[in-house]
């Protein structure tokens, strides 16, 4: 620790929770008292967990909100428990994000990268970096992350670029990294190759366009969505059985604009019931035609540029963009005579750069690659031994679905602003790999390769590479593998299988988590996701502002069910406001009366049926908490504190403990009880509220702090099962004598004298005066006469309460009231009567119509007894 500070010594509280004022401070009190900074030299086991790295240059969005809630909740209760727990933070370099920022303010000085070259541009991305990047690690503080902040890492520091040179070269000397020509993802815009992971596929309204190659009966006629990639077709296809076109299988068919002879193949991957059975096969810019052209040996002639421009055709168009060219080549064709349909709009699935938003082109490029058969086979299995779990245990499917059918994975882009691919070519054609501690070749001719690595190829690393592989550290011995990665589902591929795949190979056979907990994407109160387009985004900020951190983590973790989506709204996040409103109100209660944390409790005998109800009861809690956290069931964890303090402490015990501190013999007992349930509920709470709890503990204990303090354990005790039934009889007694005075026309506070009859015998008597307080019941006097009564059936006998209503209502009036009330009743059931008795109605109106009718029938009938039963009930006037 660098200080240890005295408790706090008041046991007041302000009127209200200022959450705008006091949260930052706490926070800073934290992280200045080093209660984040995990000790790999302690005695304690380990927990550790990583966050995945958020871009260098994103803010906190609700999807990071609630991973991140949900990582630190499980960091704070583990330390409560005694572990050693690692919450490592850091953030990803991003490459293609870094790129557009800074690309968009050279354009704004009237310059570019490639006018700028390479080195000044990656020193001008670094000082970008130094002045705008890491505002999310700010935004983290604000949320309350509990973060170890003196292990942050980046994924581009010294430390994690020397674990990218270690595994490359392993990977490259181990024949599982190559370079070849495959078809990429490509950004024009980018001017880069992008991972799936980049590309968005978006319906769009454009055009088919069907054409006729050839002539006579050596023609067929294709249609395509892309008529400038016609340029590059080396071959139409056919199915092998169709009979339309066996004579052309085999033979030479003219290409309409560039006059070479092409081939008609047949392919099974032809569909001969769709359009006309033939396609134009293009293989350098189709991912389907690739693998056919592959399989027919075809030329693959690439007739784009980087820019997305047409090149290398030999034909007019040359130099012409994609779309310009789309429009030119399909008017040359028609001059031709070789349109012979046109369908527009034409609705179809078309892969956008999830950045630039411009189409991204399928094209034929030299890259490098991971060949992911031997290290996908080492994630499956892992899972599928049981050295990893996966939860929810449904979600495994997913998992192996991806890891069983793993292609070759492209690793390079070709961008300035990340991991330069650490091989160095020769004039010859050689190709040296160099590792971190190794001298690059030199003389004449050796450059090192172009092209960086993708973005996810240092975060795979993230599990290890933060715990300072590849040397032999405390971090690596303690923490690895970490405990959990707690992730959304939605990048099980992106990230999650390429942790498991490098971490198995670089750790030997060591996977790098021994549980992977998944959660579902934040979704809108409607269900739908969120989206700029809809409209319904939501910024966490703007609401922690307004509702305070604590209600927008514990929003976040109440809808968080394992493998699900979580729906969020406003109004969810104001309602989590309330519960803070009203655990402080219940605490601020608590300690104006005195209550306290006591270190000799009151033994059994001294505590009333309400004190062992509720201890009973918050007994339960902690051992039902307790296995929802073990089981990553967030929601039902974070509802059963919600109910309890709410419904039973807040409601009930609150209410009859203000009975029991007004009589001398039971206020100290009383007194602890509150003190000893404030004190479990606000440790219960801390992981998922950190502030108020904070704040609310240590003034009613007055010791240091929450994020040290030991995690509540339930006793197993058996709870007092007497205690808890008299308890719930009187809940019982108390909702149906508050109905019952509400039918009568009292005020809530409205105090009238009753009879209870059969109290004692139902062994409720050590509860009465409670009870009597809780429904301004007072005792009878002697010319006590009772004018409505009403008995109720409890486990332990009957009790009868009778009520001297004379003077407590305006019997004229209320029978005014009541008779208003009939009217609209009775004649709200003559109309749903007479339909019901008409057939025209019955027989003609669907059954779920008629059903409505019948039900409002009924209920008009329980008003109607329920006035009428009321009226009779009352006194003459």
């Amino acid at each position: 620790m660098t200080e240890t500070l005295p408790p706090q010594a008041s046991t007041e509280l302000p009127a209200q929770w200022d959450h705008a004022r006091v949260e930052g401070e706490l926070y800073q009190r934290w992280v200045d008292r080093d209660y984040f900074t995990a000790r790999p030299d302690s005695d304690r086991p380990p927990f550790s967990i990583v966050i995945p790295p958020p871009n260098v240059t994103g803010n906190l969005h609700i999807g990071h909100a609630l991973d991140h809630s949900l990582i630190d909740a499980l960091t704070r209760w583990r330390r409560m428990q005694g572990y050693d727990a690692l919450y490592l933070p850091g953030m990803d370099h991003a490459s293609i994000a870094v790129h557009a920022k800074v690309e968009k303010q050279l354009l704004a000085e009237g310059t570019s990268r490639r006018e700028l070259g390479r080195e000044a541009f990656i020193e001008r991305t670094w000082q970008w970096k130094a002045e705008y990047g890491g505002q999310i690690l700010n935004q983290m503080r604000r949320l309350g992350e509990s973060v170890d902040w003196s292990r942050e890492a980046f994924t581009m520091d010294e430390a994690r670029s020397r674990a990218v040179q270690t595994i490359f070269k392993r990977l490259y000397d181990d024949g599982l990294i190559y370079r070849a020509e495959r078809l990429v993802n490509w950004s024009p815009e980018a001017r880069s190759v992008l991972s799936d992971a980049e590309v968005d596929h978006i319906e769009v309204e454009g055009e088919l366009v069907s054409m006729r190659y050839g002539d006579g009966d050596a023609s067929i006629v294709v249609a395509t969505t892309r008529v400038e990639t016609m340029l590059g077709d080396t071959a139409v296809a056919v199915h092998p059985d169709d009979e339309r076109y066996k004579h052309l299988v085999g033979t030479l068919i003219d290409h309409p604009i560039t006059g070479r002879k092409i081939p008609v193949v047949a392919d099974d991957y032809v569909d001969p019931e769709f359009g006309s059975g033939a396609v134009k096969i293009t293989p350098a810019h189709d991912p389907n035609d690739f693998e056919l052209g592959k399989r027919h040996n075809l030329p693959m002639p690439t007739i784009m540029d980087e820019q997305g421009r047409i090149a290398d055709s030999g034909t007019r168009f040359d130099g012409m963009d994609r779309f310009e060219a789309r429009v030119a080549i399909r008017e040359a064709l028609r001059e031709e005579g070789r349109i012979v349909a046109e369908k527009r709009p034409y609705l179809h699935s078309v892969g956008h750069s999830e950045r630039g938003k411009e189409p991204i082109e399928p094209r034929l490029s030299m890259q490098w690659f991971v060949n992911v058969g031997p290290l996908a086979k080492a994630a499956g299995d892992a899972v599928r031994d049981g050295k990893v779990t996966i939860h929810p245990p449904e979600m495994t499917k997913r998992y192996l679905g991806w890891t069983d059918n793993l292609h070759d994975w492209c690793i390079s882009r070709q961008l300035w602003w990340g991991h330069r691919i650490p091989v160095w070519h020769g004039p010859n054609g050689e190709m040296v790999c160099v590792g971190p501690d190794e001298q690059p070749p030199t003389g004449e001719g050796w450059r090192q390769d172009e092209d960086v690595l993708d973005t996810w190829f240092s975060s795979g690393l993230w599990p290890f590479s933060t715990l300072g592989w590849p040397d032999k550290t405390e971090d690596l011995a303690k923490y690895y593998p970490t405990s959990v990665l707690v992730t959304g589902y939605d990048i099980i591929f992106f990230w999650v299988v390429r942790m498991m795949m490098f971490g198995l190979y670089a750790m030997d056979g060591v996977p790098p988590f021994r549980t992977v907990a998944l959660h579902g994407i934040v979704r809108d109160a409607l269900g739908r996701k969120m989206s700029k387009s809809l409209g319904n985004g939501v910024d966490p900020i703007e609401w922690m502002d307004r509702y305070g951190t604590d209600a927008v983590r514990f929003t976040l973790l109440r809808g968080a069910n394992p493998g699900t989506d979580i729906p969020i709204s406003e109004e969810w996040v104001a309602g989590s406001r309330n519960f803070c409103t009203k655990l402080w109100n219940a605490t601020r209660f608590a300690l104006i009366n005195g209550a306290k944390v006591v270190t000799d409790p009151p033994t059994v005998a001294e505590l009333t049926d309400a004190d062992r109800w509720i201890l009973g009861r918050l007994d339960e809690l902690t051992a039902e908490m307790n296995a929802f956290m073990e089981d990553f069931q967030f929601a039902k964890s974070t509802e059963a504190l919600y109910h309890f303090v709410w419904d039973e402490f807040c409601d009930w015990y609150v209410e009859l403990a203000k009975v029991q501190l007004a009589d001398p013999d039971q206020v100290e007992q009383t007194r602890a009880v509150l003190g000893h349930v404030l004190d479990t509920v606000l440790r219960l709470l801390h992981p998922v509220a950190p502030f108020i709890s904070e704040q609310l503990w240590t003034t009613l204990t007055g010791n240091e702090s929450l994020v040290i303090a030991p995690w509540p354990k339930a006793t197993g005790k058996q709870a007092d099962a007497g205690s808890a039934e008299r308890v719930a009889s009187v809940q019982k007694l108390v909702t149906e004598i508050r109905r019952f005075r509400s039918d009568q026309g009292l005020k809530p506070g409205q105090k009238v004298a009753a009879r209870l009859t059969g109290i004692e015998a139902a062994g409720l008597s050590g509860l009465e005066k409670a009870l009597r307080s809780l429904v301004r019941l007072t005792e009878p006097a002697e010319s006590f006469t009772a004018s409505a009564s009403f008995e109720l059936g409890l486990p332990s006998g009957t009790v009868t309460v009778e009520l001297d209503l004379s003077g407590a209502i305006d019997v004229a009036a209320e029978r005014k009231r009541l008779a208003k009330d009939l009217a609209v009743a009775e004649k709200e059931y003559a109309g749903t009567d007479a339909k019901l008795n008409n057939p025209k109605f019955t027989d003609k109106a669907p059954a779920e119509v008629v059903e409505k009718i019948r039900a409002r029938r009924e209920a008009a009938q329980a008003d109607i007894d329920r006035i009428t039963a009321r009226l009779a009930g009352l006194p003459e006037a």
